[in-house]
């Protein structure tokens, strides 16, 4: 489990530990740990390819105030020690870290400002540029002076390296409300940061490697603000038939989609439920005829949903419409007393009291523009926030909440819960259809008994697993129904 923490709880875990170890132990660890990055991106471990190596490479540090630059500082000097021609760009000549540029000074190494050098064309032509502009610490965006430096080095053909977290972006929230370095690699100390797990703050910081510096003891007992499941997380939750399993103990799912102008709709919920292990799937809607000629072992109900037989989770909205059918259907299944999982045109008629007042669990899988209308908000603000709008969204309907999109969320409404990042998925998954996938798949899971922030995690997981190996190793365009196919794939890629 990747777990991160806020910065308040981090930065309290590193005043207990400095306490304990002698003085610029921790930021000697922290630099050694980055400076072995930076190396190993310069060779053969460089995003952009093979590297020139670190003797003679060309290293710009750009270097703001406070430990966040002295730790890149330091990290310059071990880089300068072993043969790197290394440069400090002090943007805050004032504040620059003395321990760290005296370090790099006695290494060889130099330090200008921009009023003495080009630094613009100092960082372009750089084969690797290491961002300590801002620590964990820093709200809103770039300051115009180190504007201009973060987006040259972003369009050079440097390995931009971030400290921590790349300058610019909120480590609490993942809001980024102004300019800010996008990052190769992210090397972070101690913990993950929330902002290095969601959107639109983990799209700049690359790929990200944690330092361990000392803090887990620290950090014990402190509920940490987010979490990413990885695979030994899935596989001890993933739902597993015994010997006297039978269909109703591997889990009954009820599904309420579809419509004669989006038949599709059902095929693809269904086929999500039965590819996620579900016993059995009953439907119930009007594309009875188009679910049957895909999955003939489907158990089909002319309806209402409550006449359609013994479930132990319902599925409703995929397709469904927003006409008066449409609305009963989506008033008798929250009237049930089975977990309900509700997606697309269903989140458009829900009544949050209805939703707040049940005792059975509730999912809701809004992409952001549903989201921005059940909470009467822009799209733009929760797509920027999304953190933020995950959280608002589970406590307005006392339900757990899966927000699509480029990082998909799962807030539970229980509080001090932390908040999951899916770390699966890929780009090709934003396609028709796939929404409704993943709704049956997470129906799927709430039938097998999972609890529900469960449910929707692993099935968030499964979803974005099948459709990257759907997609293949190097990328290409996939349809829903071939993310519903490598479910059992993934399934088993996880188990082993």
């Amino acid at each position: 489990m990747r777990q991160a923490y806020d910065v308040e709880t981090v930065r309290a875990a590193e005043q207990a530990l400095m306490a304990r170890v002698p003085e610029g132990a921790l930021m000697q660890r922290a630099a050694a740990g980055l400076a072995a990055a930076c190396a190993y991106a310069l060779g053969a471990g460089a995003p952009a390819g093979p590297g020139p190596g670190v003797y003679a490479a060309r290293v710009v540090v750009l270097t703001g105030s406070g430990d966040n630059g002295g730790d890149a500082l330091y990290a310059g000097a071990r880089l300068a020690r072993r043969g790197a021609a290394v440069t400090a760009v002090l943007l805050a000549p004032q504040k620059a870290h003395p321990g760290g540029l005296a370090a790099l000074r006695a290494a060889g190494g130099r330090a200008v400002t921009p009023d003495d050098v080009d630094a613009v064309a100092l960082v372009h032509r750089a084969d690797l540029v290491l961002d300590g502009i801002v620590g964990i610490g820093g709200k809103g965006g770039l300051r115009p002076e180190a504007a201009p430096l973060a987006e040259t080095a972003h369009a050079s053909r440097a390995v931009v390296v971030a400290v921590d977290l790349p300058s610019g972006v909120d480590a609490d929230t993942g809001e980024v409300r102004g300019a800010a370095v996008r990052a190769d690699l992210t090397v972070t100390f101690g913990t993950y940061k929330p902002g290095l797990l969601v959107d639109p703050a983990a799209g700049h910081a690359g790929a990200v490697r944690l330092i361990d510096i000392g803090l887990g003891p620290y950090l014990e007992g402190t509920p940490p603000a987010m979490e990413a499941l990885q695979h030994a997380d899935v596989a001890a939750l993933l739902p597993s038939p015994g010997a006297e399993s039978d269909k109703y103990r591997r889990g009954v799912i009820g599904v309420v989609a579809g419509s004669e102008r989006y038949p599709g709709a059902a095929v693809l919920a269904v086929a999500g439920a039965l590819r996620a292990g579900a016993g059995a799937v009953r439907y119930v809607g009007p594309g009875a005829a188009a679910v049957l000629a895909r999955f003939p072992e489907t158990l089909v109900s002319a309806g209402p949903p409550r006449k359609a037989g013994r479930v132990q989770a319902w599925v409703v909205g995929p397709g469904l419409g927003d006409g008066p059918e449409a609305r009963r259907s989506v008033e008798d299944v929250l009237a049930s007393d089975v977990p309900v999982l509700v997606d697309a045109d269903g989140l458009r008629l829900l009544d949050p009291s209805v939703v707040r007042a049940r005792t059975a669990g509730t999912v809701l899988t809004p992409h952001a523009g549903e989201a921005a209308a059940l909470l009467g908000v822009a799209r733009e603000e929760v797509e920027a926030a999304r953190l933020d709008h995950v959280r608002r969204l589970a406590d307005a309907f006392g339900a757990t909440a899966l927000l699509k999109g480029s990082t998909t969320l799962v807030a539970s409404p229980e509080p001090g819960v932390p908040v999951r990042a899916n770390p699966t998925g890929t780009s090709w998954l934003a396609t028709a259809g796939s929404g409704d996938v993943l709704s049956g798949i997470t129906g799927s899971l709430l039938a097998a008994g999972l609890a529900p922030a469960d449910a929707a995690s692993v099935g968030a997981y499964l979803h974005g697993l099948a459709a990257r190996i759907a997609a293949g190793p190097v990328g290409a365009p996939i349809a829903a129904h071939d993310v519903a196919d490598a479910l059992p794939d993934a399934w088993r890629g996880i188990r082993s």
